[in-house]
């Protein structure tokens, strides 16, 4: 916890802690039906919480797909990154460091690269609302199942998710003695450990314990530093107690802390632009436009250590006719981050340092009634209290100065001292002087109350209209302590030319002002801090959203409904060094400049204290808006089921975050659409075999967005474009998951389980622009089990069979005009397992 909490802060903590601790329950029969019918060995029936009460996956009126503990295990589900394999509209991209992973549903998501941006795609662990990537990572000990919900979600969840949910969901404590311990070894020399153990304490006491240890070398060799990176190093521990005093009240307790200290993320080249020459006469060493290599030149290894840690508690009460449910949680999270960001083995960028303190405080309430008749409600409320400390720093190198001197002819250092005698009172210090830099704090606060609630009307006995809300009161509060001690980047070049004897009029033309051929190499300009005279630093957003569905039972083997709903996102803050002024705050332009600029409220309120060269651009990015008009039907038949969804989502106001090279671009979409289709399926012709075919066709655009910006060819910078009317990058069109699950019997004691599954996404332009990069995915997975007297297993696997390579991110080069870098996939893993169950 913060020390800089006021006594009030925990006076507030204190009410919600203690105020509601008595009355509880809800969602916690879904473990209990999960297990009952495993035990009877009926694998067709699959029970979801996603409507916050167990029901089956047909009975849940959601676009929802489900991944059960089986699966995950047979089909290797070792990282996050591997889930998108089993979800065709999921997709789930890993950046530029261990801690930024990104969650895409349906074409939207957002979140990573930029701490004052929370995710589109909410993360919740066992009811646990996780804000940020960095606290969504860890590798999980005794999950249970994964759910998807897609599409906006508002009424069920207190925490509104603008595009759709991912709830993971791990087993609690049991009364009965028991757990399992599993190690694999693979290529890359991967280890990974997990075990877990649970048993009663009392009779009214159950524990659990588990324990994981992920390992593994890197796939990427850094001829430079002679050593391997993107490699693996996480582990974690996790720890829960059961009280359960009654049949009517039980009480979950859950403790986990995970550390993440690995060298990761190498970054390709795929376009050696004019400024590599520069590079190599420094010395320096580039992997030339090869996009798909497995080798790095930086001459520095990065650093990724992240400790995520928590308490959580659940209290479910069964009180005659309802259900009360409360979930209380404490997060931290730790992130120190630094990469040599011109990724060549010259030392130009000298540290690309992040520090955040994230600290996280949640409870929900909700209660939901069981009448007979046909109305039952659900109501809860949701208090969110986040504190983030975010610092960086980014600093020039020993070899930056000779690398401005050769990309201008000699003239950053020759041009020094004629320089400083036309602007006087420029500060002391040598032009790229090795340690100057950028360096950023940010004090970022954030709290939000929300109210919601559903109400089902069986108005026949097989056709239910359900009508939901939630309003959302958020604030933020944002201040900045940030400043460049780049000397030549906070020069008036304008204003020099003038001072050398050029006409005011003339200045600000390269042609007749020739220091302004300087100007690309103002890398770091001044920052102008916040809140001052006319930036206040506070957003407050309040909305209220809903859920209209009409569901229909044909039979016991068809429903049908019909779902009209919205979601929200409040006010995203960029935390980078490309946070701007508004335009509508301030005009940039010279005072040498003439006609003068206009005046604004900035210029007005600070006058001379004005840095020079500021630009304008965003501070921060308005809410955002979903909404979504859904056909679904869900169908079960002895040995068969499908579900099939048709869709038309619409995000008004969808925040971009796109990289600018040196920070990020934050700004509002007017309008993103996407129509779409979902099938997801399986056929299961005898009790030993098991098909699946899940499909997702998406059309995804931008209907409008005048103030975009995007990634263009020549130059390979980010620019403003008006992306109106233009497909989403990123996004295929078609997406394929297909697999099949079959069961030998050896003997009585033996069996043998295969598994095979295949990822297919169609062709989709990598980077919103004109840059012609696409990437297609084909992925191949496989394993086989040999399972020995239901208790121990042994396990051969590979992901990535086939090694198909290709690139799944792009972005400018950092101070490196012309050139592109990017982010290639995994190649081929492969290993072998055991494990024992008692």
């Amino acid at each position: 916890m913060s020390t800089r909490e006021t006594a009030g802060n925990l006076a507030l903590r204190a009410v919600l802690l203690l105020g509601v601790a008595a009355p509880l329950a809800l969602a916690a029969p879904a473990a209990a039906q999960t297990a009952a019918a495993d035990e009877a060995g009926d694998d067709e029936i699959i029970i979801v919480t996603a409507s916050k009460q167990a029901k089956t996956l047909q009975d849940t009126p959601i676009s929802v797909q489900v991944t059960g503990k089986q699966a995950i295990e047979t089909a290797q589900i070792r990282d996050a990154l591997d889930l998108q394999t089993l979800v065709p509209s999921l997709r789930v991209s890993q950046l530029q460091s261990s801690a930024n992973t990104n969650f895409i549903i349906r074409g939207f998501g957002n979140g990573a690269n930029n701490a004052g941006i929370e995710p589109s795609v909410g993360v919740f662990i066992d009811g646990v609302y996780r804000s940020r990537s960095a606290a969504q990572i860890g590798d999980l000990p005794s999950l249970e199942r994964i759910e998807v919900l897609r599409g906006p979600q508002s009424t069920l969840f207190g925490k509104n998710a603008s595009a759709g949910i991912i709830s993971v969901v791990t087993a609690e404590p049991k009364f009965k003695f028991g757990g399992q311990a599993e190690l694999s070894y693979g290529n890359y020399n991967a280890l990974v450990a997990k075990a877990d153990i649970t048993g009663p304490i009392t009779d009214t006491i159950a524990f659990s314990l588990a324990g994981n240890y992920n390992r593994r070398d890197g796939y990427v060799y850094n001829t430079t530093l002679k050593r391997d990176e993107n490699e693996r190093n996480r582990g974690g521990v996790r720890a829960q107690l059961l009280f359960k005093p009654s049949d009517d009240f039980k009480l979950r307790i859950i403790g986990d802390y995970d550390r993440i200290d690995e060298v990761c993320c190498s970054v390709v080249n795929i376009v050696d632009g004019p400024t590599g020459n520069a590079v190599r006469a420094l010395g320096g060493q580039i992997i030339s436009n090869q996009p798909l290599a497995l080798t790095s030149t930086s001459n520095f290894g990065s650093t990724n250590k992240i400790d995520n840690y928590g308490v959580s508690a659940q209290a479910d009460y069964k009180a005659g006719q309802f259900d009360l449910t409360f979930i209380t949680a404490y997060r931290g999270v730790r992130l120190n981050t630094n990469q040599d960001s011109d990724f060549t083995s010259a030392d130009i960028i000298g540290s690309n340092n992040g520090r955040n303190a994230i600290n996280t405080f949640t409870a929900e309430a909700r209660i939901a009634s069981k009448f007979d008749g046909p109305l039952n409600f659900l109501l809860g409320a949701f208090y969110f209290d986040e504190k983030i400390d975010a610092q960086g720093s980014l600093t020039f190198g020993r070899d930056f100065k000779g690398y401005a001197n050769l990309l201008s002819g000699g003239n950053y250092s020759g041009l020094e001292p004629t320089l400083r005698a036309l602007l006087p009172g420029t500060p002391a210090g040598a032009f790229g002087t090795q340690g100057q830099g950028r360096f950023e704090d940010y004090d970022y606060k954030n709290r939000a109350i929300s109210i919601f609630g559903t109400v089902d009307w069986n108005i026949f006995d097989n056709l239910t209209f359900t009508a939901g809300g939630n309003f959302t009161h958020d604030t933020k509060r944002v201040a900045t302590n940030s400043f460049s001690t780049d000397v030549f980047s906070g020069l008036d070049l304008v204003r020099a030319g003038v001072n050398a004897g050029v006409p005011a009029t003339l200045a600000t033309n390269p042609a007749f002002n020739p220091f302004l051929a300087l100007r690309p190499l103002q890398f770091l300009p001044p920052f102008l801090n916040f809140p001052n005279a006319v930036e206040d630093g506070r957003t407050k957003d309040n909305n209220f959203s809903y859920t209209l569905r009409l569901s229909w039972k044909a039979n016991d083997n068809l429903n049908f409904y019909a779902t009209h709903a919205t979601g929200f996102k409040a006010s995203s803050w960029n935390l980078s060094f490309d946070s701007r002024p508004f335009a509508s705050d301030f005009i940039p332009g010279s005072p040498a400049q003439s006609p003068a600029p206009a005046a604004s409220p900035i210029r007005t309120a600070l006058g001379a204290n004005l840095p020079n060269n500021l630009t304008t651009g965003s501070r921060y990015a308005n809410p955002e808006y979903a909404s979504v008009i859904e056909l679904g039907m869900k169908g079960q038949w002895e040995g068969f089921a499908v579900n099939l969804a048709l869709f038309r989502q619409i995000l008004t106001g969808f925040q971009s975050n796109v990289f600018s090279g040196t920070g990020f671009i934050l700004a509002n979409a007017d309008k993103q659409s996407a129509n779409g289709v979902e099938l997801d399926t399986s056929f299961s012709p005898s009790k030993n075999l098991r098909l699946t075919a899940n499909f997702t066709y998406l059309d995804s655009k931008f209907d409008s967005f005048p103030g975009g910006a995007a990634l263009v060819t020549g130059s390979y910078s980010t620019i403003p474009v008006d992306l109106t009317g233009q497909r989403v990058a990123g996004v295929p069109r078609f997406s394929l998951s297909v697999g099949g699950d079959y069961t030998a019997h050896i003997s009585d004691e033996a069996k043998l389980m295969f598994h095979v599954d295949f990822q297919h996404e169609s062709p989709t332009q990598i980077a919103q622009g004109t840059v012609p990069l696409q990437r297609e995915i084909s992925n191949l997975n496989a394993s086989a089990t040999l399972a020995l007297n239901s208790h121990l297993e042994f396990t051969v696997w590979g992901r990535n069979i086939t090694d198909q390579a290709y690139v799944t991110t792009i972005f400018p080069g950092v101070a490196q005009a012309g050139t592109l870098s990017g982010y290639r996939n995994q190649p081929r893993t492969f290993g072998g397992l055991v494990r024992y169950r008692f």
